[in-house]
């Protein structure tokens, strides 16, 4: 089992944590993380682009003009393309961009981000954060005590509004639960905070 090293929130060294094999010792299958990744972010895709065909926008009717004797080529409606104010052809219509993954894909890709940002060494487990009251600057000194920099994400086991609130104000910090993890939030950030007591809770739901 792989061990690292566990801290409380002045950033003290308290002792060692032993974390599962199948999370945070798994093949890291870069391919499977590229896909999901994809696959993630096209899910967030609104899909609301649209635009008008040559049967919705407004006009139509008579000819523009008569069919013989002008010389110029027929025309049915000036709501063909062509025309100023026309249809647009091959234009985006309301669509879902999502793409569905195999769930032992996207567990597999989860499991690798994880394995990965252990070895980068990007992995800070904390005791307990136990904040005594919803203060930013407060947080901000626990994660500065823990060596956390860049974009940090916080695991959280449960909701903890003190804990979020405090972080509200801090913008390279996200705070998740543990039972919603997901491979962009993971690979995006350069420092993952875990709350000692999400790792049995990440236990029970991706495994």
């Amino acid at each position: 089992m792989p061990q690292t090293t566990l801290y409380d929130k002045t950033g003290a060294n308290v002792g060692s944590v032993e974390l599962n094999d199948e999370l945070f010792a798994a093949p890291v299958n870069v391919a499977v993380l590229h896909q999901v990744v994809t696959a993630q972010l096209a899910g967030r895709r609104l899909g609301t682009s649209d635009t008008k065909t040559r049967g919705e926008v407004r006009g139509g009717g008579a000819k523009p003009y008569r069919q013989k004797g002008t010389g110029r080529a027929r025309q049915g409606s000036k709501t063909a393309p062509h025309y100023r104010g026309g249809g647009a052809v091959f234009g985006p219509h309301p669509r879902s961009y999502e793409q569905r993954l195999p769930r032992k894909m996207r567990r597999l890709a989860l499991r690798g981000a994880l394995t990965a940002k252990l070895g980068d060494a990007a992995i800070r487990i904390v005791d307990t954060f136990a904040l005594e009251r919803i203060k930013t600057s407060d947080f901000a000194g626990i994660l500065a005590a823990l060596n956390a920099t860049g974009r940090i994400l916080v695991v959280a086991p449960g909701g903890d509004e003190q804990l979020k609130l405090s972080a509200h104000n801090l913008p390279t910090v996200e705070v998740i639960l543990a039972d919603s993890l997901n491979v962009v939030d993971l690979i995006k950030a350069d420092t993952i905070v875990i709350e000692q007591p999400a790792l049995a809770r990440m236990e029970e739901t991706y495994l």
